[in-house]
């Protein structure tokens, strides 16, 4: 990069910087905006309360090397969702090729690249096979902390920071941006604007890890009405797929 370009790229970021009243590099922050946190609120519930739906989104996973050098992953993932107890998600990518599928009583993946898959009994909740999921198999379903019935109260837990951004627009929804910031993670997420409060981005940044990787997802094509009939959600696995347990993380499993 040209040292006029580096001048150049540092102007635009002091005019950020300003722009969004934001605190100099390295300064600390605690102040919430109840705005933002009003609004985020808003978003949840509204997510909650929805009986039924599916998403399409492109997510971004970043990882930095020893070197310091970071790689991006891209992933393409369908979801849909009917609650208390029904989720399938999709995943196709270049680290990942796999479908999820939850249907209030087993939970299983299937990797479509090798015709693997696992299956283990889950809780009989959404909420509560997510957790398990996470805790006990290192699986993370796309754009999980979103799901969850209480996604305000973990998104909020130990928050320190809180603002609107501004509006932007994405996937070509009028959008109100939020940042927030908790010791150990930022997040932001755009809201759609108007009486459908659905999150358009997210995006979170990991501050403890070397180079504060992201993991950024675009919630492009929301179905509020879909067609979701119990068998989208089990699993009836193909003549030449292989059963296989699932990995036990050590420390989480007995």
């Amino acid at each position: 990069m040209s040292i006029k370009l580096v001048r150049c790229a540092a102007a635009i970021a002091s005019i950020v910087v300003m722009a969004l009243g934001a605190q100099p590099a390295g300064a600390q922050s605690s102040d919430i905006d109840p705005h933002a946190t009003q609004l985020l609120r808003r978003m949840t519930e509204y997510l909650a309360g929805l009986k039924h739906f599916s998403v399409d989104s492109d997510s971004t996973l970043e990882v930095v090397l020893t070197t310091g050098q970071k790689l991006q992953f891209d992933t393409a993932a369908t979801a849909t969702i009917r609650r208390p107890d029904r989720l399938r998600a999709e995943r196709r990518g270049e680290v990942v090729d796999q479908v999820f599928y939850y249907d209030g009583a087993s939970l299983t993946l299937f990797n479509l690249a090798n015709r693997r898959y696992a299956t283990v009994p889950a809780p009989a909740t959404l909420d509560a096979a997510l957790d398990f999921a996470r805790d006990r198999l290192d699986i993370v379903a796309p754009a999980s902390d979103l799901l969850a019935t209480n996604a305000f109260e973990r998104l909020t837990q130990d928050l320190v920071g809180a603002m609107v951004v501004g509006t932007s627009v994405i996937g070509g929804a009028s959008t109100t941006h939020l940042a927030f910031r908790s010791p150990e993670v930022d997040f932001q997420v755009w809201v759609q604007d108007g009486d459908r409060p659905l999150p358009r981005k997210y995006v979170i940044t990991t501050r403890r890890v070397e180079g504060m990787p992201q993991f950024a997802v675009t919630l492009n094509r929301w179905n509020l009405d879909p067609k979701v009939p119990d068998s989208l959600f089990a699993f009836a696995p193909p003549k030449d797929a292989k059963r296989i347990d699932f990995l036990k993380p050590e420390g989480r499993m007995p």
